[in-house]
Formats: C-alpha cells, structure tokens, sequence
C-alpha cells in the first residue's frame, strides 16, 4: 500500500492533477520573469468585473442555506465539503458587508431533513461569523431538505420592505432533496413574493435547482453554477457580493416613478461616567449612537431603530454602496510599443518594462502571426490606462481600484475631474 500514497500523505489518485510542463517556457533571452509576469497579470484581468451600470437593488436582504448533510463529509474538496463551505461562508459573509454595508443577512443550514436558523436575519457581520465558526462542531448527517430551506428563508424574508431585494443563495452539495410536500409549490410562491434564488452546485447540476433559478428570476439561469475546483468555488460565492441586477419584467410590475426612502443619520455619543441601556440588546454600555427620530441609543451601525423602525447608517455606509450603480470603467491595457510616455506606476511608482527594440517587435509580431513561441496574451505591456484621465497604472494597482477603492486614483487627483452622477438623500 506505500507505493499507492500520494505527496500529500493520500492516495495518489487523490493529488491534484497539475501539467507544469506545458505553461514553463522560455523566452528568447533564456529567462521565465517575462512569461511568469504575463501569465500572473492574465489570471488577474480574469477576475475584473462587468462595469456596464445597470439598476441595482443596494438594499439587499439575503438568506445564506448552506447544506450540511451526509454527502457534505466528501474529501473531493480538501479537508471536506464541509469545512472549505464553512470556510468560505465566513470570508464571503465579511466580504459582502464591506461591499454592502446597508444591507443584511441571515444564515440557515440544511440537516437531516430539517431547516435550522443559525443566524437571525441583521446587519451584525460578527454576529454571522461567529455562528459560522460554532458550525464546524456540528457532524453533516441526513439528507438536505430544499422546501423546508425555502419555506423558512421565505418566513424571514416576508416582513422586509418592498425597497429592498430578497434574495436566497443556496450552498447545494447533494444530488437529491428530501422533502415533505410539493417543492414546486413552494417555488411558485417564492416567485409571487419576488424572492430571486441563486445556488452554487458541489457535485452536479440537479434538475429541480436549475428550475427553481430560472423561475425566480425571469426565465436567467446563469445564477445556477457548478463548481470545478476550490478557486471556481470561491469566485462563484464571490460573485454573489455584487447586488443583483433589476431586470425589465420587474421593472415593468412596479408602480411609475420611484419613492424616497427614509433614512436616519445618527450621531455619536461617549459615555464615561456612567452607562446606560442600548435599545437594541437592552443591556449596559458605555457610549453609542442615538437614534435622530426616537433619541434611542443603539450600539452599533448600520441597523433599524428598533424603537421607531427608522435605517440608521452612516454616511460612508452609503457612499460604499453607491459604487455597484456607477462601477469604475474598465482600464485598456496599453499595446506593446518601442517607447512609452510613462516609466512608472501612477499608483505605487513601481518601475515599468522598457519598451522592446525594433528588431524585438518584428520577431514578436511574426511569433504572433505564426501562432507558435509566445502566445498573443503573453505579450503585455504591464500598463493598463485610465480611459478618462489617461494615467497608466500596474494590474495590482489596477485591481485594487476596481477592487477595493472604487475610484480612479488619476482622476480623483486632477481637480477638474469630469462631473460624476451624484446622489441625493434626505436624512433626517
């Protein structure tokens, strides 16, 4: 049996499948930092997101079902499905309240036929970790029941306010449901309740999943994916942190025009003599927010005054979630060229790649033509350029504007900058 394990400590049929000789290749110099930089910047650039501005629901109330039931203790993926679900349901759960920070959440696990609440539905990301984390004590067993998932993240999307979107994101790892009644039912009245599922497949594609995407949202079903290894995985999750977009159908269903939605801008006290009760957990702290309706002291934000019922957020809580109705634009990668304008990054002032020689650009543009050496994606200039202030940046800079900042750092340095849409609230 030695002879049958593998470099990880398992079966050799069990190691991850890996052909490194076909992408190690050199270049005419002899050297791999040329071809290992194009290919570190072709996998970034997969990752960049659809910038076309659509109208999104940035109100978002969501229901996470994760299953958690017997085909859940598999090894295909490392250590099993169910502890990399729990591990990518804690990062998906920080990652969607940073990019979504008005928005709430709630959790509910599939488990020997039954649906339990983990997580209550709230705006609390620490609150939903930790429940997360407390789920790697608990054993998968049984089957995973759908209808019973549904009914109960229908029940908790019920009550919300028809500004904001219900949505349910289902972690399925069986090929079968066990359910006590008629699950078509079920997925009709989620659909007279406009409540959009998306559900992201461990194993296979199941017959009743695809029909229960495709009917929750207007005949779509691109929010039905199959996972092929742990990356896809993740960036399947992953994508569910961008809001939804409003289709026509339901556009078509709402009333003309559009209605404001009132929110409250509290301000913050500090409290250091003595504490006093917040009025959403009733118990003793020291300082907080008050609310600008009911003068009702809440701990943390954003949250629903539980007293008048009033969204209390930040302002900076508004400004992150303005970012998914006016994404960045894409930046075009500049062409390889002999001469450059620019020698360094705008962002991070790393030094670019020298343009190539005149003899250099004919050889690459007859490998090109030939198809053979050098593929046409691993020619890169490693400057990608802002299509508004036109400064060039490095992909890491690249990224991190699309990613994490939102905004063009050339742009927002130039005083004069092209008007952008602004955004009118009343607050109170």
């Amino acid at each position: 049996m030695e002879e049958l394990k593998g470099a990880n400590g398992g079966y050799a049929w069990e190691d991850e499948y890996q052909r490194s000789w076909d992408i190690v290749k050199e270049d005419d110099g002899g050297s791999l930092e040329g071809i290992v930089t194009s290919l570190v910047e072709a996998r970034k650039k997969r990752f960049m997101k659809n910038v076309t501005p659509f109208q999104r629901g940035i109100i978002r109330t969501m229901v996470l079902v994760v299953d958690l039931s017997s085909s859940m203790q598999e090894k295909d993926l490392r250590p099993n499905r169910a502890s990399i679900t729990i591990s990518y349901a804690i990062d998906f759960v920080g990652e969607f309240f940073d990019q979504n920070p008005i928005s709430q959440l709630g959790i509910v696990v599939m488990r020997s036929g039954v649906a339990t609440l983990v997580s209550d539905v709230s705006g609390n990301p620490q609150s939903h970790i930790d429940n997360l984390r407390a789920l790697r004590k608990l054993e998968p067993k049984g089957d995973p029941s759908l209808q019973n998932a549904l009914e109960m993240s229908k029940g908790l999307l019920l009550h919300v306010a028809s500004h904001c979107t219900r949505e349910v994101l289902i972690i399925f790892g069986s090929l079968l449901t066990s359910d006590p009644g008629d699950i078509h039912k079920t997925i009709l009245s989620l659909v007279v309740s406009k409540i959009r599922v998306r559900v992201i497949g461990l194993t296979a594609q199941v017959a009743i999943c695809a029909e229960m995407v495709r009917k929750t949202n207007f005949g779509d079903s691109s929010l039905y994916g199959v996972i092929l290894n742990e990356t896809h995985y993740k960036e399947l999750l992953m994508n569910a942190v961008t809001p939804l977009a409003i289709s026509n159908q339901s556009l078509a269903e709402t009333a003309p025009g559009f209605s404001l939605v009132e929110m409250g801008f509290p301000s913050r006290i500090s409290e250091t003599a003595s504490p006093s009760f917040c009025s959403c957990h009733s118990k003793l702290t020291y300082g907080g927010y008050v609310c600008p309706q009911c003068l009702s002291k809440i701990c943390s934000l954003p949250t629903v005054c539980p007293c008048c019922q009033l969204m209390l957020i930040l302002s900076t809580h508004l400004a992150r979630s303005y970012h998914h109705l006016f994404p960045l634009k894409t930046y075009v990668e500049v062409p390889v060229l002999t001469n450059y304008d620019t020698e360094f990054c705008f962002g991070c002032q790393i030094a670019f790649p020298a343009g190539v020689t005149p003899l250099e650009a004919q050889v690459l543009k007859a490998k090109e033509e030939a198809q053979w050496g050098m593929k046409k994606h691993m020619l890169t200039s490693s400057r990608y350029r802002c299509p508004d202030c036109q400064v060039s940046f490095c992909i890491d800079c690249d990224v991190f504007s699309h990613d994490v900042l939102h905004n063009c750092m050339g742009c927002e340095s130039i005083r004069e900058s092209p008007s952008k849409p602004t955004l009118s609230v009343n607050a109170i």
